[in-house]
């Protein structure tokens, strides 16, 4: 048969797995690696400074901010060199899905001791049963790439035996392609898992694979290889990973080379998708509208000198250099006030006169700057005129012009952003889907909601209702709130396109307030 089904019975199939399950009595190009494998195959457009992906991630949440939709997971299990890995790719490249993830159990390998590493040297360490495995760290990290979390995943050493010192940071799955030969060998990983494949490959083909890998690529003598597999590797098959098989959805004979197989797998997983897909700026434009501004709003009060540079900018008449002059004093201005709300704490100092002066200080351990692409990074100089040494990250937003949906585009954030007070940075805000997609982005890798605070230039109040709403303790800071959105999502009376008149491009005939064009560079 070319594609096998098999429904395992739950209640006695795997109420009998306890922790691990107990003990039941064409030949392709092998994989070129000595490291563990993780990566996401999303499209990409290489720059000499950015890699952008060129289909966006749609909304994984829904209006009220939250996760309504979570990765879709399907597990691949097989034999060692059974051809997981090319199964996997084979998948990932007819999907023809953005933000597709593989991640290998390889990069869970436990850290050996320095006895056990003595054992791995002489090929008398078993890397082929269970407890070789981290399953916690494993179970928590697929978890948290499931929920939409960003994670961090060991870079395993096949040469040394233990974990780089770096670890690879993993973000933004719409499907996860997880992968090993002890996939299916623990009930939390199983739970895990939307679907579960089985990769049937000839035990000849496998060994003849081992050989050929371990030899080329990992060093090892054929002697060597050879007594791992038959003291480890096949018992550990039969005792282990065979039995696994009757918990499969699909089982695919032959492997990679099996495209009627691959191709059934890829149509279900195409309607799983569009099950799942969600409806947000929709849901915005009609939603909480009718309420009076939150109290987290600030919007820099209304004196004659910002009035007046906001009838400049907003004048359809104004040349390009006069509009960028009088933005970055705003900008200016903006920053200052969104500083204002940071939090600080008492500190006295010295004058050269010898006297004590009571003062505040920053009471946080970092400020990072945060622009929603293009127009966002022009508040970048602002910042960094009054924070010194400011950290800046980048995120990249676009309209599918098919769905009218925000789409995330390209995603670049400073290490262990999490501990900062975060300032997200966009020119113009109307429905707030761009938004509260950035704040979203950023709540996935553990920025504390109440240390975003959200500045922009103009706003809309539907905008502002719907960041506010999504996360009442994001605080927002604008110079000015327009009443209205009109069809086409722009902001009445409004400003513009920003980024158009800012950098002198032209402005598509259906452009939106919110609309983030590919950066110039």
């Amino acid at each position: 048969a070319v594609l096998q089904y098999s429904y395992p019975n739950i209640s006695g199939g795997e109420g009998s797995l306890d922790r691990l399950l107990p003990s039941v009595s064409t030949g392709l190009s092998p994989r070129k690696r000595t490291t563990s494998q993780c990566k996401s195959e999303p499209p990409l457009l290489r720059t000499s400074k950015r890699t952008i992906y060129t289909a966006g991630r749609p909304p994984w949440y829904n209006e009220h901010g939250t996760q309504s939709k979570e990765a879709f997971v399907i597990g691949l299990c097989g034999g060692s060199a059974s051809g997981k890995t090319t199964v996997a790719r084979k998948i990932i490249e007819a999907l023809d899905v953005p933000w597709v993830v593989l991640l290998s159990m390889d990069s869970f390998y436990k850290v050996l001791s320095q006895d056990q590493q003595i054992l791995a040297a002489s090929n008398d360490y078993n890397f082929d049963h269970p407890d070789a495995f981290d399953f916690d760290l494993l179970t928590h990290t697929l978890r948290k790439l499931k929920q939409g979390k960003s994670v961090k995943i060991p870079v395993y050493d096949f040469t040394t035996h233990g974990r780089q010192k770096e670890w690879k940071t993993v973000y933004g799955a719409s499907v996860i392609i997880f992968e090993g030969i002890m996939a299916f060998a623990d009930k939390e990983l199983l739970q895990l898992l939307d679907m579960k494949i089985f990769v049937d490959t000839d035990s000849d083909i496998r060994l003849v694979r081992r050989l050929r890998r371990d030899i080329t690529e990992r060093g090892r003598d054929i002697e060597g290889v050879i007594k791992q597999y038959n003291k480890f590797v096949k018992p550990a098959f039969e005792q282990y990973i065979e039995p696994t098989m009757r918990l499969a959805d699909i089982v695919v004979p032959r492997g990679g080379g099996n495209m009627v197989a691959i191709d059934l797998i890829v149509q279900h997983v195409h309607s799983q998708l569009e099950e799942r897909e969600l409806s947000v700026r929709a849901a915005l434009a009609s939603a909480h509208q009718a309420q009076p501004l939150p109290q987290t709003l600030s919007v820099l009060e209304s004196t004659p000198q910002v009035r007046g540079m906001h009838t400049i900018i907003r004048n359809k008449e104004t040349s390009r250099d006069e509009f960028i002059f009088y933005s970055k004093r705003l900008m200016r201005l903006l920053i200052e006030r969104a500083l204002s709300f940071l939090p600080s704490q008492v500190h006295i100092v010295q004058t050269p006169q010898g006297e004590d002066y009571e003062g505040r200080t920053f009471h946080g351990k970092r400020i990072t700057g945060v622009s929603i692409l293009r127009a966002g990074e022009t508040m970048e100089p602002a910042l960094r005129a009054v924070c010194k040494d400011v950290r800046i990250g980048k995120i990249l937003i676009q309209t599918n012009q098919d769905t009218g949906e925000p789409e995330l585009h390209y995603l670049r954030l400073p290490k262990d952003i999490s501990e900062d007070h975060v300032i997200l940075m966009d020119c113009t805000v109307s429905t707030g889907a761009a938004a509260m997609m950035a704040v979203r982005v950023l709540l996935d890798h553990d920025v504390q909601e109440d240390k975003i605070l959200l500045v922009s230039l103009l706003m809309a109040e539907m905008g502002v209702h719907s960041v506010a709403y999504a996360f009442p303790q994001v605080k927002i800071i604008t110079t000015a709130v327009d009443k209205k959105v009109n069809d086409l999502f722009h902001i009445i009376p409004g400003i513009g396109n920003f980024g158009d008149r800012y950098f002198g491009t032209d402005a598509p005939p259906d452009w939106s307030d919110e609309e983030m064009d590919e950066p110039s560079y």
